[in-house]
């Protein structure tokens, strides 16, 4: 059975928008208890704890005794809303859980038992399809989670909704569809491919082009010594005029 945790609550007699503005402003978030065949109460729960509880986890699966000026309510939250900016909680629902009554509620899946399954030993993972089962629960009885036994699985093997060993009392919301709630595959291996092609087409590319500069040298040195030869010599200079007497 899942623990029960204990919160403190006082009763609110305004409702609507302005009365549940004003709550906040007292660091408190207004919230309600219905069900049971008792009318709904509205209520109010201290900002700190309530905004700790959400952010730790399992809120909506965790069966709360609301302390209510002296008497206590046995809840179970079935829901509750975020500011869209700051995601502080605005408002929660609790659900009444009447003794005898039965409840639909998604109880954790937990796996054990993993160095038993010849699939992961080889380098297999677990693909855990769901991560809770919905099921109906005694309101007094309500399971923490349910364990599944991976000994012996290997590759493709899986575990349905029917194959569940459920805590007594428990039954699956649904008979019909027996899902998938966990199986073992295989490990995905990525090959990288050596880039060979391209490499050998550079150097092929390469192999001409030096050609082609070694054979261009010669020609340039033998059109320098052409152009050499075919400047004209230099003119000696004319003899100065000899001097009158």
């Amino acid at each position: 059975m899942a623990a029960i945790k204990q919160l403190a609550a006082v009763t609110r007699s305004g409702t609507g928008k302005g009365a549940a503005r004003s709550v906040r402003r007292e660091g408190r978030v207004p919230a309600v208890i219905y069900g049971g065949g008792v009318k709904p109460q509205p209520i109010s729960v201290d900002y700190k704890d309530v905004n700790k509880l959400i952010y730790s986890g399992h809120f909506l699966t965790s069966i709360f005794e609301l302390e209510v000026e002296g008497r206590k309510e046995r809840v179970l939250p079935r829901d509750y809303q975020l500011d869209v900016v700051t995601d502080r909680p605005l408002h929660v629902d609790f659900l009444r859980l009447a003794p005898g009554s039965r409840v639909r509620i998604g109880v954790p899946v937990h796996v054990v038992n993993r160095e038993a399954s010849p699939g992961l030993k080889k380098g297999g993972a677990v693909n855990l399809v769901l991560h809770a089962v919905e099921v109906m629960a005694p309101a007094d009885a309500i399971p923490e989670s349910i364990t599944i036994d991976l000994t012996g699985l290997d590759f493709h093997d899986s575990i349905h909704v029917s194959a569940l060993t459920l805590p007594e009392g428990c039954r699956p919301v649904s008979s019909k569809a027996d899902l998938t709630v966990v199986t073992i595959v295989p490990p995905t291996i990525m090959v990288e491919e050596t880039p060979a092609a391209p490499a050998a087409a550079t150097a092929a590319a390469a192999a001409p082009a030096a050609g082609a500069a070694g054979a261009a040298a010669p020609a340039a040195e033998a059109a320098k010594g052409s152009a050499a030869a075919a400047a004209p010599a230099k003119a000696a200079p004319a003899p100065a005029p000899a001097a009158k007497k």
